[in-house]
């Protein structure tokens, strides 16, 4: 890692099941260097409480905007319960490649660019062949 990926600060945290996290911020990282501007969590072995706590720590230090898995998932509903509380945090759920890929690029403050990251997401889900 290089001396300027460590320097930049991360602008949103990336929750759900298993690896889940770790590997699409893998995936931004290989694919565009800005891998560092994500934080991972995985809500494996975490209690509700924990999952609240640990994001409302990174709301605490600034964080803003909050990707989480499955919108009906216990990260999604722990995600929701602390911005509820918390001014100015979006939450998005259902989260994909390139809503982060789109994300990370962005020129905006992160809560405005949480919604055209969405928007990406959704748009870059295609089905191909017969169903």
């Amino acid at each position: 890692m290089s001396d300027d990926a460590r320097a930049v600060t991360p602008t949103a945290v990336v929750i759900g099941h298993g690896g889940f996290a770790a590997g699409l911020i893998s995936a931004v990282e290989q694919i565009t260097g800005r891998g560092a501007l994500l934080i991972g969590l995985s809500n494996s072995g975490m209690t509700p409480q924990e999952m609240q706590h640990v994001m409302k720590g990174y709301i605490d230090e600034g964080i803003r905007v909050v990707f989480t898995d499955l919108p009906g998932g216990s990260a999604t509903i722990c995600a929701r319960r602390v911005s509820a509380v918390s001014n100015g945090v979006v939450v998005v759920s259902g989260v994909n490649l390139p809503a982060l890929l789109d994300f990370v690029f962005s020129p905006d403050m992160p809560a405005e660019s949480a919604g055209r990251a969405a928007l990406r997401g959704k748009e870059s889900i295609t089905v191909w062949g017969q169903g």
